[in-house]
Parts: structure tokens; C-alpha cells; sequence
């Protein structure tokens, strides 16, 4: 049986040549082999093998792709998420265009959706939540050490552990939604109580304050909205809220960071991103990118604003409330005394004070110069 397996395979044999490229080179070749081969060897078999050869020639190579559906529903699903146009994506973020920049991870061409962390902070005021992270970094390493079924079930574990990190997370810090923001914030009661840290950082009890970058864009994104509702309410906490704001805005911004000023003022006026890359570049010279403005806009000028807020408390707090705490340091620069805190000056261990002679402003103004 296997000698005439062999016998047929080798009667069946044809080398020829594939790479003839149009069918007259295919028929004298295939003359060539009909003549140099015994009339018992043309069997059926052989005869087709030659007809395949000589028909292959003669197909389009495109046409003898089968043609198939690959755009299936789930495939329709991406396609969808990634060519949705950018006007389309802005109609459906809270931010407009700031939101598609902030959810930009390094590879600009990734959008990725937010992920809620687990913070030191969770873990120090969440009964239990620090035990639970331990465990779960201890059943992490015992599943990549192991194999086949226990594998399986340690990270069956897994999965189950990370999903009660967020239930226990989300039992004791509910998360916040707010329905209408312009209609119920007028409303609120933002009484606070205003206190130093161990570090002699500026924190606040209140719902909103001023001295949280993340409240100050807040209230920039929706200032227009909250400024019209509130304009007439004069005992409302958010009407002196935005009073307070535009103060620290002006002390913050117009005379030390006057391109930042008028950016701020831009997007308020509700001007695109590539709108005020034009209008900046007109006044100023420079060309900053529109993700470059977007950060500016949600991260950079909400930082100085609360930087400032601070500022201005420290100053009020030690002056009025806690004179006798107060430490006042002449700038060696400026000539101006300013309160001796890691606000208004850098901490250097080799000093008597431990901070250097020349405040904040003037060492920032320095570098610039540098620059």
C-alpha cells in the first residue's frame, strides 16, 4: 500500500514553473512536459494538474479573493468610537474641547476612559481598605507564580477582591453627582472653616472654596451660567463666592500673568481653543498649541488663582487672627517684608531661617530672565 501511495504521488508530480506570467509561456511549457513524458504517465490526475496550472493564469489575482463581510457589528462599534468627528465628540463633553485634551493620554492619539484610583488617603480613612489592598498585592504575586487550575482561581480571586475595593470605597465616599448645577448650586450653603495643616498648607471644610485648583475650574467653566443666577441673589454664598473669585483673578493674573489673563477672559467669552491660539499669537507673539491652552485653562491658571487665594489668607490669618505665630522676612531683592512661609519663600536647611533671602516671585522672575 505505501509503494503505491509512492507510485501514484510521483505520477501525479509536475514541477512547474509559477512564476510564467502570461498563458502562452504556461502552453509551451506545458507542451515541453507532454513531449519529454511516456503516454502512461498522462494519466487524469496528471492532465488536471496541467489544466490548474494553465487556467491560474487566466484568473485576476483580485478576483480570486472571496469576498466577505468584515465590518460586523462589534467592528461597527470602534469604527464608530474612533472616526466620530471632533465637533461630535465636544457636543457630548460637560468641558467642550478642554475635555477631549484632558482625557489625552501621552500617545495623543488615545482617548481613554476615567478610572477611579485608590488613594493613600482611601486607605487611611477607610476602615478596612488598607488590610484589603495588602491582600489583594499578596494574591497578585501568588498568581503569577502559579499554574493551570490554581492559577485560574487566584485570579477569579482577584477580580472579586478589586471589585470590593471599589463597593467599600464608594460606601463611605459616595460619589457626588450634580443634576443641575446652575439651579441648585445658588442654593448652597458654603460656610466654611478655614485651617493650617502640620505642612502650613491652606484647607477648607466647605463644599466649594477657593483653595482647591480642582473648585477654582470649576467655577471657570461655569462662570458665565453662575455669574447670571447669582447676580441678583445678595444673600446667596455663591453671588460672594464669584465676587471673591474675580478679586483673586485680578490679583492672581492681570498685572503678573497677563497672557494667562487674557486667555482666561477668551475662553470665558466662550472662544475655541484655536480662536485664542490665534488671538494670543496676534498680541503676544507666541503660539501655544491648542492642548497646550487647554492645560493652561484646567490646570496651570486654576493653580495660581489658588495659590493666590492662599496667599492672601495667610497674609489676612497671621495678621489678624494668630499675629503672635507670625513671622515676617524682608526680601533681599524687592526690599518688600513678606510673611516668613514656604508660600512666599523657598526653604533652604543652610539658612538661620531656613528660607533663602530672595522671595518666590523674584526667584521666578529671575529664571525667566535666565530663560
Amino acid at each position: 500500500m505505501i509503494a503505491n501511495k509512492q507510485t501514484d504521488t510521483e505520477s501525479t508530480y509536475i514541477k512547474m514553473d509559477y512564476d510564467l506570467p502570461t498563458a502562452e509561456e504556461r502552453i509551451e511549457k506545458l507542451n515541453e512536459i507532454i513531449a519529454s513524458t511516456p503516454p502512461e504517465k498522462l494519466t487524469s490526475k496528471y492532465l488536471e494538474r496541467m489544466a490548474d496550472y494553465l487556467i491560474d493564469v487566466t484568473i485576476d489575482k483580485s478576483e480570486k479573493k472571496k469576498k466577505r463581510n468584515v465590518l460586523n457589528s462589534n467592528r461597527m462599534v470602534s469604527i464608530n468610537r474612533r472616526e466620530m468627528s471632533f465637533e461630535g465628540l465636544i457636543s457630548k463633553l460637560e468641558n467642550g474641547e478642554d475635555g477631549i485634551y484632558n482625557m489625552i493620554a501621552n500617545d495623543k492619539n488615545i482617548i481613554f476612559t476615567h478610572k477611579p484610583h485608590i488613594t493613600e488617603e482611601d486607605m487611611a480613612n477607610i476602615p478596612g481598605m488598607r488590610t484589603l489592598v495588602e491582600e489583594i498585592k499578596k494574591i497578585e504575586a501568588l498568581a503569577k507564580a502559579a499554574r493551570g487550575k490554581r492559577a485560574y482561581l487566584l485570579r477569579r480571586q482577584l477580580i472579586s477582591m478589586r471589585k470590593d475595593q471599589y463597593v467599600l470605597k464608594s460606601a463611605y465616599c459616595k460619589p457626588m453627582y450634580m443634576m443641575n448645577l446652575k439651579k441648585s448650586i445658588s442654593k448652597i450653603d458654603l460656610s466654611e472653616q478655614v485651617y493650617l495643616d502640620e505642612e502650613g498648607e491652606v484647607h477648607s471644610t466647605g463644599l466649594i472654596n477657593l483653595y482647591d485648583p480642582k473648585h477654582i475650574s470649576l467655577l471657570l467653566c461655569n462662570y458665565s451660567n453662575l455669574k447670571q443666577d447669582s447676580w441678583d441673589k445678595f444673600n446667596s454664598d455663591i453671588k460672594w463666592l464669584m465676587i471673591d473669585l474675580e478679586n483673586i483673578v485680578d490679583a492672581a493674573l492681570k498685572e503678573k500673568y497677563p497672557l494667562y489673563y487674557d486667555l482666561l477672559i477668551y475662553k470665558i467669552d466662550g472662544l475655541s481653543n484655536l480662536q485664542i491660539q490665534e488671538k494670543l499669537n496676534e498680541k503676544y507673539g507666541i503660539k501655544h498649541s491648542v492642548e497646550y491652552i487647554s492645560s493652561l485653562w484646567r490646570n496651570k491658571i486654576p493653580k495660581l488663582i489658588a495659590e493666590e487665594a492662599a496667599n492672601e489668607w495667610l497674609v489676612w490669618h497671621f495678621t489678624y487672627e494668630d499675629p503672635a505665630n507670625a513671622k515676617w522676612k524682608k526680601c533681599s531683592k524687592c526690599g518688600q517684608t513678606k510673611l516668613a512661609h514656604n508660600h512666599f519663600f523657598s526653604r533652604n536647611n543652610t539658612s538661620r531661617d531656613n528660607f533663602y533671602s530672595i522671595c518666590k516671585e523674584c526667584r521666578n522672575k529671575k529664571n525667566k530672565e535666565k530663560e
